[in-house]
């Protein structure tokens, strides 16, 4: 588990093969992890994650910490493709047994794309809410908003000093 946390960052599917493959063999040196050090996810105040595929793309879905808090999700509102999102835009929602929650956009752009299997399969959100379980990609009208959000490091912050989530 030390090791799945150590590498954690990388993602669960790299950390995975890197526990899988012994350090000495050659499986080991062809793991190509730059793509995930590149890959930066930056939060909102609202549990929201944005991380950007291109420089005019980026997915959004909502963090671990979202996720636990609301419990498993049952069900999943998602915006429209084509759909013109302003930054805190209410844009969906998430309903679970115990709590309903509302999805706002971390950044202004059009939809071009929302992932069908969360609305059909919700709990991928509990269960891969960074992988699998991404809410919807948007253009990204001004790429600038990315860069405002807080880091990985200042949304752990955020969590354990902030009483307002």
């Amino acid at each position: 588990m030390v090791f799945l946390t150590k590498f954690a960052r990388f993602g669960i599917q790299a950390a995975r093969q890197l526990r899988a493959a012994p350090l000495a063999t050659p499986q080991w040196r062809s793991i190509h992890v730059s793509s995930f050090l590149d890959a930066e996810r930056r939060y909102t105040d609202k549990h929201e994650w944005v991380e950007l595929v291109t420089n005019n793309t980026a997915i959004v879905g909502i963090s671990s910490y979202a996720q636990e808090a609301l419990g498993d999700v049952v069900f999943a509102q998602l915006p429209d493709v084509g759909t013109e999102l302003k930054q805190d835009d209410e844009c969906g929602a998430l309903e679970s047994v115990k709590a309903a929650s509302e999805v706002y956009s971390p950044v202004s752009g059009k939809v071009t794309e929302k992932n069908n299997l969360v609305e059909d399969t919700p709990a991928l959100v509990n269960t891969s809410c960074y992988e699998k379980g991404w809410l919807f990609k948007v253009s990204l009208k001004n790429p600038d908003e990315v860069e405002k959000l807080m880091t990985e490091e200042q949304y752990k912050t955020y969590l354990t000093t902030s009483t307002d989530h």
